[in-house]
């Protein structure tokens, strides 16, 4: 049975997988595509997971970022060759699938990559898995073992099974859609690697779990984020409690199609209280927690990877994720937009939402797209959410941050 909501804020209804047929020519390539990525993010979670289980190999597969490709919020910003991976990879995989996506698949990362003998390296997944190989040896200074330990996961003819997706059709093309990957979200949390399992209630502030596969895809024409894709790596540990275990979403949002693939709500936070629940990064401005604390009843929590705050609203764990600052970016946010939509809910630019209640258009959402630049901007900056970015399952929540914040932000 099935979790699907058709605008917030309806009641829950269970729907047989079947009702979401729809007769079009063209449908079925969004169901394959949708299961393609769900393959492809599993093999994913699976180059994230080799890529630490040995100290030695991950030491070589960590590099700082500089210049236009970093994070301004950071003070260190790191790719790691497994993100670098996982982004040629599904590109890929997806392209041999759906040439006409090629050219419209973007990613976080770039993929040139420095080596320990200072030689650069342009990362790609080749057609055989010899030359796969030969060219990872290059980036890990002539470590056969690995490059080939590697080369295997990422050339596996992996296939998840999911009766639901399988079943699901939608009225448009793959040719009328782009793709944003943010191959591990919550990079630095994979870094640093604190083992901290997910509890059965509430949610990790920080460690492996946080650390997250994100694919989003979105109309080419408007920007909206129409199905999403995410995968946890590190959602729990294996029954040697040694190696970890992980767990795929999905959801779909496009029509009077919204699907989820959640069958059931997590028991929220112990911390959560019956008021407003709001989750925060650490670094948030003082004058915003001091904002959204004095609403009444509210509680503050935070948690790091911007992708698994998100999620954490998608769970409803917390009510709202608020995010003042513009240091997140559309490879961030498409993937749990998209379940967010399917759900009820959505992702808006906070500093939109503000702009609308000063001019009187109350209830107005603003919520992200994903097809157009800032032209004005340089590097990543170019993809910002530079509003700062508010998500929620209960669009009514967002008139309560915004008065709140009204006159101490922007």
């Amino acid at each position: 049975m099935l979790l699907t909501y058709k605008t917030a804020p309806l009641p829950i209804q269970y729907i047989e997988p079947s009702l979401f047929i729809m007769c079009d020519s063209q449908a079925s390539g969004m169901a394959e595509l949708l299961r393609l990525l769900l393959s492809v993010a599993e093999k994913a979670a699976n180059v994230a997971r080799v890529c630490r289980q040995e100290a030695s190999l991950f030491e070589l597969l960590v590099q700082e970022k500089t210049g236009v490709d970093k994070n301004k919020k950071f003070v260190q910003d790191f790719k790691t060759l497994a993100d670098v991976l996982i982004q040629e990879m599904i590109r890929h995989d997806v392209c041999a699938k759906f040439p006409e996506l090629t050219g419209f698949i973007h990613g976080e990362e770039s993929n040139k990559f420095k080596n320990g003998l200072g030689e650069s390296v342009i990362v790609r997944v080749c057609a055989q898995e010899e030359d796969t190989t030969a060219l990872l040896a290059k980036v890990l200074d002539g470590d056969q073992n690995a490059a080939s330990l590697l080369t295997k996961v990422i050339h596996q003819d992996l296939q998840i099974k999911d009766e639901t997706a399988e079943s699901l059709q939608l009225s448009i093309s793959p040719a009328d859609v782009a793709i944003w990957i943010d191959p591990i979200d919550g990079t630095s949390q994979y870094i640093e690697g604190k083992e901290e399992e997910e509890p059965d209630e509430g949610f990790c502030p920080f460690g492996l779990p946080c650390a997250l596969v994100l694919i989003g895809v979105y109309l080419r024409s408007t920007g909206q984020p129409v199905m999403g894709v995410i995968n946890q790596p590190f959602n729990h540990k294996d029954s040697t409690g040694k190696g970890w275990k992980g767990q795929h979403l999905w959801g779909v949002s496009y029509g009077e199609v919204n699907v989820c693939s959640f069958k059931h709500r997590r028991p929220s936070c112990p911390q959560k209280r019956d008021g407003l629940s709001v989750l925060l990064s650490s670094s948030e401005k003082p004058a915003v927690k001091d904002a959204l604390a004095a609403i009444p009843s509210s509680s503050l929590m935070y948690a790091s990877g911007a992708g698994y705050k998100i999620l954490c609203v998608v769970q409803g764990l917390v009510d709202v994720y608020v995010l003042s600052e513009g240091s997140t970016f559309r490879w961030d946010s498409c993937a749990p937009h998209a379940l967010l939509r399917a759900l009820g809910g959505g992702v808006s630019d906070l500093r939109e939402c503000m702009r609308a209640r000063v001019s009187g258009n109350k209830g107005h959402t603003a919520e992200l797209t994903y097809h157009q630049p800032h032209t004005e901007s340089q590097g990543v900056d170019r993809w910002a959410n530079r509003g700062g970015i508010i998500a929620y399952l209960d669009s009514s929540i967002i008139d309560k941050v915004v008065a709140a914040l009204a006159g101490k932000i922007f």
